[in-house]
């Protein structure tokens, strides 16, 4: 865990901050006499065994990176979210019908290879080959050569190994702390997730005009900076129409700049680089607003003259959680008096690659007043408990 004096901490996907939270883990496990175990992208597993080892296992966790410089509690609360179940199983002296695993998974926060879902799709086999050639944004080394430092084995992912089968999953759960503030606002500790949007990503889009002096004429012009900007006004104003007609999503440019290079105050923009993240809770609904930019783009390049290069793109399926699971937290909250609401995911999550690869999943949200991706996350230990006693609860009932 990094901090090199600057704000909150890092734990840098395949680099030393994730791996000191992972040996962390394992420590953890041996010492409690937990079966110990990692897969080809080194995602770590710590597992009480059950009655039956042949049964369908149920697996609790989430991530252990985080984002440069983020909060404490973002991914790591909902792995010792799930050592809390186990060690509640283990001093009720409950020996379940299954195993249960909690789960440490790699490399979640795409930021640093601007891939999604790396450990979670690895466990399952459904990388993307493709994906092991991503380089890690702060230096030229491939996710396979990260991956093979960090012990695991990335020609086992290249050919679609899978440590978790679907078909011997029970189900995957993940408590994480809320990352925007609708539990604040609500007066309420605790939300039963109602889904995970789906995501289409363009991370290193450009558009290219023609640089200029300051002085040019607006006819004559290809100005790439105006053109970005177009695109994103059109985009927020559709957001806010759909958001109007009760449509959740959120359109993110998140890098949006012109070139460093060449850029100054007496030159009229070429050159502009931008990244897009556009999320939503149904498929269709992510498939219009694709086409719907796309539209705006064609729009756009014939009225300044300019093109847009998109460049890569990538994706992340809706996951859809289960209502049976999901009712059943709900109503085990009720019964232990713990207030909660039904609330649909603003981020994305590892349950989502378990659901499209057939796993039934389920998530618990976690008050949290001053949002994620930052030192200031500030999750309560009574909240955090009140979402552990939810899911220990539905693990004992349902698997005790």
């Amino acid at each position: 865990m990094a901090t090199n004096g600057n704000p909150g901490i890092t734990r840098d996907t395949y680099g030393p901050g994730e791996d000191f939270a992972h040996r962390l883990l394992a420590e953890h496990g041996r010492a409690r006499g937990l079966l110990v175990e990692r897969d080809a992208a080194a995602n770590t597993y710590v597992t009480l065994p059950g009655r039956d080892r042949t049964a369908p296992r149920l697996v609790i966790g989430s991530h252990l990176d985080s984002v440069p410089h983020g909060g404490n509690y973002d991914g790591a609360a909902g792995v010792v979210a799930g050592l809390v179940a186990i060690e509640a199983l283990c001093r009720l002296g409950v020996t379940p019908r299954c195993d249960v695993t909690v789960m440490g998974i790699r490399a979640e926060e795409s930021v640093w290879f601007q891939v999604s879902y790396i450990g979670s799709r690895s466990a399952l086999g459904t990388l993307p080959a493709a994906a092991l050639e991503a380089r890690r944004i702060d230096g030229d080394r491939t996710l396979a050569a990260h991956i093979a430092e960090a012990g695991g084995d990335p020609e086992a992912i290249r050919a679609g190994a899978r440590h978790l089968d679907p078909a011997t999953l029970r189900a995957f759960l993940e408590v994480h702390i809320e990352q925007a503030a609708t539990l604040v606002e609500s007066g309420v500790p605790v939300a039963v997730c109602t889904g995970v949007p789906g995501n289409v990503r363009y991370p290193d889009a450009r558009v290219v005009g023609r640089h200029d002096h300051v002085g040019t004429p607006r006819r004559f012009r290809r100005d790439a900076s105006m053109a970005a900007v177009d695109l994103a006004a059109a985009l927020d104003d559709l957001w806010a129409r759909e958001e109007a007609a009760g449509i959740p999503m959120a359109i993110t440019f998140g890098r949006f700049h012109t070139d460093p290079t060449m850029h100054g105050l007496t030159t009229v923009p070429g050159s502009f680089c931008f990244s897009l993240d556009m999320r939503a809770y149904d498929p269709g609904i992510l498939a219009r607003l694709e086409a719907a930019m796309l539209a705006r783009i064609g729009e756009i390049e014939a009225r300044r003259t300019v093109r847009f290069e998109l460049g890569t793109r990538a994706s992340a399926a809706v996951g859809a959680v289960d209502p049976a699971i999901s009712s059943a937290l709900a109503a085990g909250a009720e019964r232990l008096g713990i207030r909660t609401i039904p609330l649909g995911s603003p981020a994305s999550h590892d349950a989502a690659a378990f659901a499209a690869a057939g796993v039934p999943i389920a998530m618990l949200f976690v008050r949290n007043e001053h949002g994620s991706h930052n030192p200031n996350e500030a999750m309560e230990t009574d909240d955090f408990l009140a979402a552990c006693t939810i899911l220990a609860d539905w693990v004992s009932r349902e698997i005790g």
